[in-house]
């Protein structure tokens, strides 16, 4: 497993979703997601992904413009998960 450490500004609209599941892994398991575009200090922009609790704080508390500093790690997609954020 990898881990990154990312400051950047919040460029994109927080776009929240939420799931339900219904098959038999997921029975019952309510899940949700966000995303939004982070612009990092050296003008790199990369996709931010975020599951349940870590979802519902950056839907809640953050906005565009906003400056964050992420721990995460890089999926299989190529998204930063989050797994810590902290609004600076």
């Amino acid at each position: 497993m990898n881990i990154c450490f990312l400051i950047g500004k919040i460029i994109s609209k927080i776009e929240f979703d939420f799931v339900i599941g219904d098959n038999k892994n997921f029975k019952n398991r309510k899940i949700s997601i966000v995303r939004f575009g982070l612009k990092l200090l050296d003008k790199n922009i990369v996709n931010i992904i975020g599951y349940n609790n870590v979802a519902d704080f950056c839907y809640q508390k953050l906005k565009i413009g906003e400056n964050v500093f992420i721990q995460g790690f890089i999926n299989n997609s190529g998204e930063i998960e989050i797994k810590n954020i902290i609004l600076i």
